[in-house]
């Protein structure tokens, strides 16, 4: 094995800590939201500086590739794709830490009724499950496993839809509830963009793997 093919491992292995990394902050957000729980809150907005910490690590170890072995063809396109996946992981603990931050500041538990209606918990699972198989997917350089990411976008998509009207209507039947129905919708509006940076590391996992660029092209399009 290369210097360079070590590097590329050790490269692989990091990105994939910090995805684990991501996926808990996920998923603790998903029961911090469950039992508003505001000690899983605060540590999941604790988790946020290890996930900071980890992507400056990634950005300079793709840095130091680049300066010292001059990667090409498939390496190169590796090492590019995970300089984005990196972006994209980062940007999802911010999510994370922006759901987990509503917890901790709402008052009261969020109206049981209201999170059934918008389908919040599905919307939560639906983005876990996103993630979780857009990392398969990297782990096992799948580009089938990759291109099915699209499709289980909708759901994300279907449910960001349906939730202004749903939370419009319990506002006006609820004013004294205001704040919470708010943080709600901000938290859909939040799950719907893991959706959309799932999309994109799944994107960079085709580019790496076939050389085929998928962005900007629509989801319907049969190549997808």
């Amino acid at each position: 094995m290369s210097h360079l093919d070590i590097e590329l491992k050790q490269l692989k292995v990091a990105t994939i800590e910090l995805w684990n990394l991501v996926n808990t902050q996920l998923a603790k957000g998903y029961e911090s939201l469950i039992s508003m729980d505001k000690e899983i809150a605060l540590e999941i907005i604790s988790i946020e500086k290890r996930v900071n910490a980890y992507e400056i690590k990634v950005d300079r170890d793709c840095e130091n590739i680049f300066a010292l072995f001059n990667p090409v063809a498939v390496d190169l396109r590796f090492v590019l794709a995970v300089l984005k996946i990196n972006t994209n992981l980062e940007r999802t603990g911010d999510i994370a830490e922006g759901i987990a931050k509503f917890v901790k500041h709402a008052d009261a538990n969020f109206d049981k009724k209201l999170l059934e209606k918008t389908r919040v918990l599905e919307m939560f699972q639906a983005a876990q499950n996103m993630m979780d198989h857009v990392l398969e997917a990297f782990e096992k350089e799948d580009t089938h496993l990759a291109r099915k990411i699209f499709k289980e976008d909708d759901i994300l998509d279907q449910i960001n839809r349906g939730a202004t009207s749903i939370i419009a209507d319990y506002i006006r039947i609820n004013p004294d509830s205001i704040e919470q129905a708010l943080y709600l919708l901000s938290i859909i509006r939040k799950l719907e963009r893991v959706g959309d940076q799932a999309k994109n590391m799944a994107e960079e996992i085709v580019f790496y793997i076939e050389a085929k660029v998928l962005k900007h092209i629509s989801k319907l399009d049969s190549n997808i």
